[in-house]
């Protein structure tokens, strides 16, 4: 069955577009693994084999491809799920799906316009009055300033649909277990649907998965070999749990109930009154926070607290869940359509380790944070960003196999302080109905003691007490006391107001953890010197983003003029999303000539590939178009650029807080592997050895 036929009969459908295709796998070379076996039989085994089609699987499933390595993925649910999920993708991973043929573009097409999404609004219902709103969106968010693409808001299911359509065009099929034949064989590039692991076997130097699934009416087992095991299969991880890792962190924060649900009148009334992305809702009847998806469609996902066991999932049938919705906007809507119903439990975890034996975690199958700021997915596609390349270059044989281990140093810090800001930035949310005199720590406190100290009295009375005691609560927001005119209310109502005006409420956007997270150790050149040992230390509050060219930091963006083709392109797009290519950042002088030489001369010598990109000052003319081409030859992998002048931003070299004289080693990921400052001043030939064994952990024999 081909990919779109599936997706039509189980998945939501976007306008089909044709796509480039990617050449074809490379072999690998005897430095990394062994050759690649042949896939003709059913002891083949598969590069990489990723469990869990989510967006992580399917981010790094179209990284690996696109890489020339094959895989394919195992997916344990039969249909691809139409519950919105995330929805917000930040500056760093819409950076990472401009590597993804027009990715970006569907993205920014079928999102809502942003003017529609901007705001959180606080009400005590959609009808009724609005405690404040928060604007989340600056005017440097949307100039592309310090980064080529601006943040979206795009639900999680949709993301997936474009993904798969993504893998359609790097030749993937979608299979379910019917579709299986015995000798369907190789299952590189699939996806197979309702294949569920049940264990996992990693000795002699391959992971050997058995996975369940129901073929022909019967439940059948099959087994699967691959080189490298990923497991992208979320918060409930069965790979982790095979593999035996252990969560750290604070778990149940909070348990609440996700109401899935579409309403056009809805939609058409926050339009036209107050439109916005999350609506936090308190009156004396429900409280709740509501999340459009997209209020065009009128598409909406309803989070609202769940307190078993005096609370059952069957408290919230889709009656019951149609009356709370009425509740929180104030009036009877007739075209409310609750579509699923589903229970979940906030943690603020992460795993104690990523890699284990050949296997790996990344996503939320590795951490596990609150959905304050929207660091869950988002984390995700870049845990899958830092390790597509290594496994490629390993594959490859450009870097034996302990490359793999800096994934693991890399992604793991930068896990636990996403989980600690997603953990302040919670906290922040709760200042808001502590304000307003319902602190949740006070009704998580009444909860746990009706369970415990009131544990002999029949469930319908703790039931009955958990909703008087709450009824009372919400007792605090009725109109007579949220009164300006009341001391109490004016107090709260203040109290509000500057919660708002300091940004102390629950924020939407990070820049300075979105683009500035920093790798300390892992696959780059330490600097000796370097006085920023450790990331500073986040508020839970927006901060902006400043340029850094420190090794381990993302490459900052400028844009620049290629020289040949008369293109404006970000610095990013310099370096290659198609191959594992490093990318040597020099002025036109002399000396940093000499160092991309070097750079050319050691990687030819260890078949590592390497651009060098000659950045102009802006209004360069004189020797720009001989200047490289002498100096650099006989090699030729190499770009001009000129700088464009732009009124935000100044040179190259000043944005990067540098000297004209440095150059800057980038690796495929976009992250700085090394730097000089000041050039070189001993054997260019030697510090670039240097560079790439630290890099890539090859050994020089001299």
């Amino acid at each position: 069955m081909g990919l779109l036929r599936f997706l039509r009969r189980h998945c939501f459908l976007f306008k089909a577009k044709t796509r480039n295709r990617v050449n074809p796998l490379q072999h690998i070379q005897s430095r990394g693994f062994s050759k690649s076996e042949l896939f003709n039989d059913k002891d083949a085994v598969l590069p990489v084999l990723v469990i869990g089609a989510g967006p992580v699987g399917l981010v790094l499933s179209i990284l690996l491809t696109k890489l020339g390595i094959k895989c394919a993925v195992l997916e344990r649910n039969m249909t691809f799920s139409n519950h919105p999920q995330a929805h917000f993708i930040n500056n760093r991973s819409m950076e990472i799906f401009r590597k993804i043929d027009g990715l970006v573009e569907e993205i920014q097409s079928s999102q809502p316009p942003v003017d529609l999404w901007r705001k959180f609004v606080y009400c005590t219902s959609l009808s009724g009055s609005i405690l404040g709103s928060v604007d989340h969106i600056q005017p440097q968010d949307l100039e592309h300033v310090v980064s080529p693409v601006s943040v979206a808001h795009f639900s999680q299911y949709k993301l997936n649909y474009l993904l798969l359509r993504q893998l359609e065009t790097l030749d993937f099929q979608v299979r379910a277990p019917e579709s299986s034949e015995e000798n369907d064989w190789p299952h590189e590039s699939k996806i197979l649907m309702g294949h569920e692991c049940v264990s996992i076997d990693s000795s002699n130097g391959i992971v050997t998965v058995t996975a369940s699934s129901i073929d022909k009416g019967r439940r059948v087992e099959k087994k699967f070999h691959c080189k490298i095991l990923v497991g992208t299969d979320g918060a409930g991880s069965t790979v982790r749990k095979l593999v035996g890792i252990q969560m750290k962190g604070e778990t149940d924060l909070q348990k609440l109930v996700s109401v899935h649900f579409s309403s056009k009148d809805l939609g058409q009334y926050l339009l036209k009154k107050n439109p916005g992305m999350l609506f936090f809702i308190f009156n004396t009847e429900a409280i709740g926070v509501l999340v459009a998806h997209d209020l065009r469609l009128g598409e909406f996902v309803l989070q609202m607290p769940f307190y078993p066991p005096q609370q059952t999932i069957e408290d919230f049938s889709p009656k019951a869940c149609e009356k709370l919705i009425s509740k929180l906007v104030g009036e009877q809507l007739d075209d409310i359509n609750v579509i699923d119903i589903r229970p979940w439990v906030m943690h603020a975890e992460v795993a104690e380790k990523f890699i284990s034996s050949g296997i790996f975690l990344a996503g939320d199958a590795a951490h596990r944070f609150p959905p304050a700021g929207g660091f869950g997915m988002n984390t995700g596609i870049q845990d899958a960003h830092n390790l597509a390349w290594k496994i490629a270059a390993v594959m490859k044989g450009i870097a034996p196999s302990s490359l793999l281990s800096t994934y693991e140093m890399e992604r793991r810090p930068i896990a636990i302080f996403n989980t600690e800001l997603s953990l302040k930035n919670y906290k922040a949310a709760m200042a808001v109905p502590s304000a307003l005199g319902l602190d949740p720590t006070i009704a998580n406190s009444v909860h746990k003691l009706i369970n415990t100290g009131l544990g002999f009295l029949p469930h319908g009375l703790r039931k009955g007490a958990l909703e008087g005691i709450f009824a009372i609560g919400r007792a605090q927001l009725s109109k007579t006391i949220l009164d300006e005119s009341n001391p109490v209310g004016s107090s709260r109502l203040s109290k509000l107001r500057h919660i708002f005006e300091e940004g102390k409420s629950l924020q939407l956007q990070f820049p300075a953890e979105d683009l500035g997270f920093r790798y300390l150790q892992g696959a780059i050149v330490q600097e000796s010197n370097n006085l920023e040992s450790t990331p500073q230390l986040s508020t839970g509050r927006r901060r902006d983003y400043i340029p850094s060219a420190h090794p381990g930091s993302r490459l900052p963006h400028m844009y620049v003029r290629v020289n040949k083709l008369n293109e404006i392109v970000s610095t990013l797009d310099l370096v290659s999303g198609d191959k594992v290519e490093f990318l040597l950042i020099i002025a036109p002088l002399k000396k940093s000539y000499n160092i991309a030489r070097a750079a050319f001369k050691v990687a030819e010598e260890r078949q590592i590939l390497v651009k060098v990109c000659v950045i102009w000052p802006s209004g360069s003319a004189e020797g720009l178009n001989e200047g490289s081409e002498t100096a650099l030859s006989p090699w030729e992998n190499y770009v001009d650029v000129v700088e464009v002048d732009r009124p935000s931003t100044s040179n190259w070299w000043k944005v990067c807080q540098m000297k004209e004289s440095g150059a800057i080693l980038v690796r495929p990921d976009e992250h700085i592997a090394w730097r000089t400052n000041l050039g070189l001043a001993g054997d260019p030939t030697v510090e670039m050895q240097r560079v790439f064994s630290a890099v890539l952990g090859i050994i020089y024999k001299h």
